[in-house]
């Protein structure tokens, strides 16, 4: 008889029907001599004339793209940066520019958790530095860095500071007005912790004005004042750009989730500026983005920088033949305006969340006194921030404070009856608000909890206490006291369970600690949540942590998913929500109303029937076999077809599919450096599964 094959998914957690998250592209291969072109139909080319080497590129919608290289040492590295239309006329949008990046280097504590997987650490509160990358060396040349010449790599040196040295890049792509400049830089130096600023700077800027849209997405201008010193702005859409007298504009953001370590809260923490003297290492005058180096000002990790690894401090620039205002949409397109994209026969979830509205609803009562809706609370800053996002289902994590276990009867009834009918009052057609939450007791590590409708229960069981009872006005009230008693609740109620931020914080070393347990090994027990946490600028994809933990679950014959998990607090309009989010697109033909109860969403959680993205890459159908995601197939050994659509914004860097036979873990890369922006493919792939019990697929862009 022919074995059977779990499909685990891909790029997603859960049942990984996909797995999508951004990440960056390949490293580029070592650059060849600067020469005339690379290949003839990339239409890529670096080309010598007076002074230096000028880079075009096809910037899509009929314009080319120009980027001046200097090679004289000391000079203004970027000559000019610009673009051209149809008629072939170069349009300069800003001139004499050099990149700059801070540095701020700190340590890491590698004692606290044995290991570079930790969240609980505090580089800002140690003896740390920040420096200003140096040029240390000037040789301009070009790579191609894809498949059928759709992008090229220029270095043109080296640079160093703080203890990191390596080199300074640019990456563009064929039809597209992208740029990625990047320094690319390692340490030889062990503990290290780093977070940085980029941009462009100039002693003679030579712009209009600097453009962003403030937090409410109106468009803010600010005219060119040489003189002024730097300050940083809060912005929507992580972006700002300057634009030139008569035309012309550069816009200038981060990777959208790579350049965010993990914290606790989003708030918007200024991630522009512009000005002289930013850091108090730029002396010229400048625009760009920025870190702060404090945080949320409660665990503040940065990034981590083990020794002999690259570390790509990158950001983006995209060139614009329009005003300030068409190059910041432009660069909104790529995150879909920070909104979660609808996709047919799916329906977006998101978890984690501890906004503890139940408790700011009682409290607020209570100073207005009133027995209604609270003045202020009429629509939370949460419920009006995942609209805007584009989330249709979420599920909360609330009661997250340190006495919640100790809770009476008469003391946390109240509190999830207020949540139950709290999640009913704002839930709509179009967004379904789920009681949920992180108890932390009973079983070990943190872990989340979730059931298809409203549920009453105690966490501190009493020996003589009997496991359930009719208590008037809230029916059934279960009482827990054990990791038996869990079980039996999730069993009775037909929920589910799974660790929180596995592996890491209040998790370290769990569910691995579960093996064997009766309750991990039920269909109740999910297995964890995926969250891009640790950071680590080195890596060519986010959060390694789960993906791992995924792998090893699947190989240990326990049929566990994964799905995405946001765990902030406060979410508020104004925040910095997308560049910390993730979402899980559920196979739902539809949103299920709360009065009707949710089961359908646990039922396609537990099935594996979903993918998870950060938005940009897309796994709208995964298949082996001909069977979707969270089936099992019968193995076929070397001719198992595998089939995925894939659609993206930015261009794709590769695929990954990914199985194990019980032991071993086995990758198969596909390539995707042929694609261009905003692009779909079906990918096809005859596998070869013989002896194995599980398949997944991963999808990252650059």
């Amino acid at each position: 008889m022919k074995r059977i094959l779990p499909i685990l998914g891909a790029a997603a957690l859960a049942a990984l029907a996909s797995f999508v998250f951004a990440a960056d592209p390949a490293a580029p291969e070592t650059p060849a001599a600067a020469a005339d072109s690379v290949r003839s139909e990339s239409a890529i080319r670096l080309t010598r004339e007076a002074g230096g080497m000028r880079l075009t590129w096809p910037a899509g919608d009929g314009r080319t793209g120009h980027v001046v290289f200097r090679e004289e040492a000391g000079a203004p590295l970027i000559g000019s940066i610009g673009t051209a239309g149809t008629d072939g006329a170069v349009r300069t949008i800003a001139a004499d520019l050099n990149p700059v990046t801070v540095l701020t280097v700190g340590s890491r504590d590698l004692e606290k958790r044995k290991g570079w997987t930790i969240f609980f650490d505090n580089p800002p509160g140690r003896p740390h530095e920040t420096v200003l990358l140096k040029e240390e060396s000037r040789r301009i040349s070009l790579a191609e860095n894809g498949g059928g010449g759709t992008r090229a790599t220029v270095t043109t040196g080296t640079v160093s500071g703080g203890g990191f040295s390596g080199e300074m890049r640019f990456t563009v792509y064929r039809n597209s007005p992208l740029v990625l400049m990047e320094a690319a830089v390692s340490t030889k130096e062990d503990a290290r912790a780093i977070v940085y600023d980029a941009g462009l700077a100039s002693a003679r800027p030579d712009w209009k004005s600097q453009v962003w849209r403030d937090t409410a997405g109106t468009i803010q201008r600010s005219a060119l004042t040489p003189g002024s010193v730097s300050e940083p702005i809060a912005v929507a859409g992580r972006a700002l750009a300057v634009e030139r007298e008569g035309g012309g504009a550069l816009a200038v953001f981060p990777e959208p989730h790579r350049f965010f370590y993990p914290q606790d809260e989003a708030y918007n923490l200024k991630f522009v500026w512009h000005g002289r003297n930013h850091a108090g290492r730029v002396a010229e005058h400048g625009f760009g983005i920025r870190q702060s180096l404090t945080g949320d000002r409660r665990y503040v990790p940065w990034f981590n920088a083990p020794p002999n690894t690259v570390q790509r401090l990158g950001m983006f620039l995209l060139v614009s033949g329009g005003d300030g205002a068409a190059a910041l949409d432009a660069a909104a397109r790529y995150t879909h305006g920070d909104k979660f994209k609808p996709l047919a026969g799916h329906r977006t979830f998101t978890s984690h969340y501890h906004v503890e509205h139940s408790r700011e609803f009682l409290e607020k009562q209570k100073e207005q006194g009133t027995t209604g809706v609270p003045a202020g609370l009429e629509e939370p800053g949460f419920v009006k921030t995942l609209q805007a996002r584009g989330v249709d289902i979420v599920h909360l994590a609330e009661f997250h404070f340190g006495e919640t276990p100790g809770l009476s009867a008469e003391q946390r009834l109240p509190l999830l009856k207020t949540m139950h009918d709290e999640c009913r009052r704002l839930s709509n057609d179009k967004l379904l608000v789920l009681p949920g939450e992180e108890p932390n007791v009973h079983l070990g590590g943190h872990w989340i909890s979730f059931f298809p409708k409203p549920v009453y229960w105690i966490l501190n069981r009493p020996a003589e206490k009997p496991f359930v009872e009719e208590v008037a006005g809230y029916g059934p009230v279960y009482h827990v006291g054990s990791p038996e008693d869990v079980l039996a609740l999730m069993e009775k109620e037909n929920g589910l369970m799974w660790t929180a931020h596995a592996r890491i914080k209040g998790s370290t070393g769990f569910p691995d600690y579960f093996s064997g347990r009766k309750f991990f090994a039920s269909d109740h027990f999910l297995g964890a949540a995926w969250k891009a946490m640790p950071a680590d600028l080195s890596e060519p994809i986010l959060g390694r942590r789960v993906l791992d933990l995924l792998d090893d679950m699947a190989n240990s014959g326990r049929r566990k998913n994964v799905i995405g998990e946001v765990d902030t607090f406060r979410m508020e309009p104004d925040f910095e929500t997308y560049a910390h989010m993730n979402i899980n697109y559920v196979r739902l033909d539809r949103l299920p109303t709360f009065d009707e109860g949710w089961q359908p969403v646990l039922d396609a959680v537990r099935g594996g029937r979903f993918f998870v993205s950060t938005g940009e890459v897309l796994i709208p159908d995964f298949r082996v076999a001909g069977r979707e995601s969270g089936d099992t197939v019968e193995n076929r050994g070397a001719a198992t077809p595998l089939e995925a659509d894939l659609e993206w914004t930015f261009p794709m860097a590769y695929a990954e599919i990914v199985s194990g036979d019980g032991k071993s873990v086995f990758r198969q890369r596909v390539e995707l450096v042929d694609t261009e922006q905003f692009g779909t493919r079906k990918l096809r792939a005859d596998l070869d599964l013989s002896g194995k019990t599980w398949v997944r697929l991963e999808a990252w862009d650059i």
